[in-house]
């Protein structure tokens, strides 16, 4: 199996993506539900934007011939600063055939297992019908220590409350994606949720034991009021550009966002990342770790969880190289200057 082949599995079998040779949100405006952008997708154009006005400067004379990838998040060692993002309603937003709860858990088991497989974490997703969530409860409890289930922003007590369930299950923590206040996916469910305040988040955090990690952070203002109400972790995320049109790209955020808050929380983001060149990038910008979304998608679906290991392998390898030529030895500290505004 290469890369080529998991594409191609995977263009034939969904709908709501075409797996275009570049995922930069152009062939699949409006697309929702499905992977596309919220209305005219400059949101999402805009992550890839962001992210291509940044260049690498090269050290070729560095000498750094077997640079370190792996990365310590919240007391974990990694082998890779790339984490699966949060993907749900598989038959919702893929449109593949199945039965949608089958659908659902075959695609975390993928995810899940690809990414122990590669020795990384994986968030697993939520939506408006119980499945959705339950089916990664269900992976989690296979690979303790390991997923990451993510909470729509739903009433504090119903968060509250399935964060004990991914407590129960062994999750290395608990998310909630509050950038999803405005989802269309959650109204065609009729499912209730909206914006989260600092106190709402304080009170989550009060109530449970696993780290709690904020996804959906896009100031320097709402990063630092997670922190001081004790979030472990932010994602500065759009949501991929599925909530709100015409917004700022990750990377143009970012690096204010970390100015404010580096060390305090782990920094995640999301958003344009395809290569482990893009990898490097953002962790120059600020990051600790990025995630990744709709690539990760296609090779679940594509290729399974030897389709998603593959996936991740290719890009370490990359940002291997990326790091040996541009002279990093680890990423315990990238320095700023790896990249330059173009």
């Amino acid at each position: 199996m290469d890369l080529k082949e998991v594409r191609e599995t995977a263009r034939q079998k969904m709908k709501g993506c075409h797996v275009c040779p570049e995922c930069n949100g152009k062939a699949c405006i409006g697309m929702i539900p499905g992977f596309g952008g919220l209305r005219t997708a400059r949101s999402f154009m805009r992550n890839m934007e962001a992210l291509q006005e940044y260049g690498l400067v090269m050290r070729s004379m560095s000498g750094q011939d077997e640079p370190d990838t792996s990365c310590q998040i919240l007391g974990r060692t990694l082998s890779m600063p790339v984490l699966i993002a949060p993907v749900g309603g598989i038959v919702l937003n893929a449109k593949v055939d199945g039965d949608p709860a089958e659908v659902e858990q075959e695609y975390d088991e993928a995810v899940t297992q690809g990414a122990m497989d590669a020795g990384t974490l994986c968030f697993t997703g939520d939506s408006g019908a119980p499945y959705m969530y339950a089916s990664g409860i269900a992976s989690c409890k296979k690979r303790p220590g390991i997923v990451i289930p993510t909470i729509k922003p739903r009433s504090n007590d119903k968060i509250i409350e399935k964060a004990h369930e991914a407590e129960a299950a062994g999750a290395f923590a608990v998310a909630s994606d509050i950038d999803a206040a405005t989802l269309i996916n959650m109204r065609i469910f009729g499912q209730p949720v909206g914006p989260k305040s600092a106190s709402d988040i304080a009170e989550i955090v009060r109530s449970i034991k696993l780290p709690f990690i904020v996804k959906g952070i896009m100031s320097p203002e709402e990063a630092v009021a997670c922190a001081d109400a004790g979030a472990k972790g932010i994602v500065v995320s759009n949501h991929g550009g599925r909530v709100l049109d015409g917004m700022a790209g990750t990377a143009d955020v970012l690096p204010d966002i970390a100015d404010a808050v580096k060390g305090r929380l782990t920094i995640f983001v999301d958003g344009g990342v395809r290569h482990g060149e893009d990898v490097l990038k953002m962790l120059a910008l600020g990051a600790d770790a990025v995630l990744l979304g709709r690539p990760a998608a296609v090779a679940a679906i594509g290729g399974g969880a030897e389709g998603v290991k593959l996936l991740l392998d290719t890009l370490n390898r990359e940002l291997m190289d990326a790091m040996m030529i541009t002279g990093t030895r680890d990423l315990s500290h990238v320095p700023a200057n790896v990249v330059r505004k173009l």
